[in-house]
């Protein structure tokens, strides 16, 4: 493909095979690890997770959708549970 692409461009003799991303980022992977906090808080993924529950349940209240309030309640308390687990985890991998 390449051969082909020097033959019918002029000037792109230099052309070479893209190099193997793969490879490139295995190598880069735990240099930014180390280099680099991950990006959320615990705060700021917690205080995300809070809106967007809040918002659904507010426009449910306003609804008067009681079944919906009561399965958003149950899904946020689900989700902040797995939330914290994960972010137990991240902490965890950051210390070591």
């Amino acid at each position: 493909m390449f051969g082909l692409a020097r033959r019918l461009v002029p000037g792109v003799s230099d052309l070479t095979a893209p190099t193997d991303p793969v490879r490139e980022w295995s190598g880069l992977l735990p240099h930014i690890l180390d280099t680099m906090p991950l990006s959320r808080s615990r705060d700021r993924v917690l205080a995300n997770l809070d809106d967007l529950y809040r918002e659904a349940f507010d426009r449910a209240r306003d609804a008067g959708d009681t079944a919906q309030m009561t399965a958003l309640d149950i899904a946020y308390r689900r989700e902040q549970l797995y939330f914290e687990i994960l972010l137990d985890i991240r902490d965890a991998l950051e210390r070591r």
